[in-house]
């Protein structure tokens, strides 16, 4: 598979980083190809300018890159921090710039004078690994869990991401290393249970 790996964390050296740097080896020790953006590192712009709203625009060349990427990719891994109970703003903005009507998704009629979404991506398997310090079950009672709600349903399911999963990491600031260590070992689970090893062509 084309893999897109996407990370959204400030800090070098972060465990989100290390997150990251789990499930981009797990991918490619299992062959899969990994197409790999530290969008801090790469100072990705999160603002969708206005030039950018045609679906003909000429894109610049490393939002050209990711859209290229992610209309030929078959996995979408996702690795951010929960900043109030949402990704990172330099995150939404790819989102915005990248996943692109007419490329990722369409809206069409739905017979009732409305429309409906209609996904346009070939990714079959969409993963978010996420960090909070707020508990799972604290965000889940108060909160509804609005991770879950905008990857599954805003964006993955308007994409038409057939499968998907989400992991929370949390709290990391009371975390300890060994703990740590375990939420690594869960991410090499999940991408070794999901993204099956790549066959190899006969000779």
């Amino acid at each position: 598979m084309n893999v897109s790996l996407i990370l959204a964390h400030p800090k070098s050296g972060s465990f989100n980083h290390a997150l990251a740097e789990v499930a981009a080896e797990a991918l490619a020790t299992r062959g899969h190809t990994v197409w790999f953006h530290d969008l801090y590192a790469e100072q990705f712009d999160p603002v969708l300018p206005a030039a950018e709203l045609a679906r003909d625009a000429v894109l610049p060349p490393l939002v050209a890159q990711h859209a290229r990427e992610i209309g030929a990719a078959e996995g979408l891994v996702v690795v951010h921090p929960n900043y109030w109970s949402r990704p990172p703003a330099i995150l939404c903005g790819w989102a915005d710039r990248v996943l692109r009507p007419g490329h990722a998704y369409n809206f069409e009629p739905d017979g009732r004078g409305g429309a409906r979404p209609v996904g346009l991506l070939k990714v079959q398997v969409g993963m978010v690994f996420n960090t909070a310090n707020t508990p799972q079950e604290q965000e889940e009672a108060r909160l509804g869990d609005p991770l879950e709600v905008h990857w599954r349903q805003v964006v993955f399911g308007l994409c038409g991401i057939p499968l998907t999963l989400r992991q929370n990491f949390s709290p990391v600031v009371t975390s300890t290393a060994e703990q740590r260590r375990a939420w690594l070992r869960d991410v090499q689970a999940a991408i070794e249970q999901h993204f099956p090893t790549r066959s190899q062509p006969s000779t």
